[in-house]
């Protein structure tokens, strides 16, 4: 192994990313290190080595990916843990899109799943509102 060189800046977590880079990064998060060949792989066969190089290249500018340079090839790994990433995509989600109110969130995801839910998943959801009402006291 040579020289290793890190590189990438961190940003917010979620900045807006392409339906392909979220691709490209879900196998980051999965593989935890890969290079642009094994992304590639994963990937559909219509993308090129050189448009995933790019895509690599693209996260890494946005400071979601850094890559540490082994010998002749380049191995990307995330930035940012996923559960901080998830957190702040929520988080975004709900203030774009429900004005910030966890509220209508919650209610919109029973209203539409209702149905799918179990009565052991309605259990843990209640639970998880009474623990919420304790710590908030």
């Amino acid at each position: 192994m040579s020289a290793r060189k890190l590189t990438g800046q961190n940003q917010a977590p979620h900045a807006a990313l392409s339906k392909r880079e979220r691709q490209i990064m879900d196998i980051l998060y999965r593989r935890r290190r890969a290079t642009a060949g094994e992304v590639m792989s994963e990937l559909s066969s219509d993308t090129t080595y050189s448009t995933v190089r790019s895509q690599l290249r693209t996260l890494e500018e946005k400071g979601h990916a850094r890559h540490e340079e082994q010998g002749l090839r380049y191995v990307y790994s995330p930035t940012t843990p996923r559960h901080a990433v998830r957190q702040s995509a929520l988080k975004h989600l709900i203030d774009t899109f429900f004005g910030g109110s966890t509220e209508k969130v919650v209610s919109t995801l029973i209203g539409t799943e209702a149905a799918n839910l179990s009565d052991d998943e309605l259990d843990r959801i209640a639970q998880l509102i009474e623990k919420a009402r304790k710590e908030r006291r």
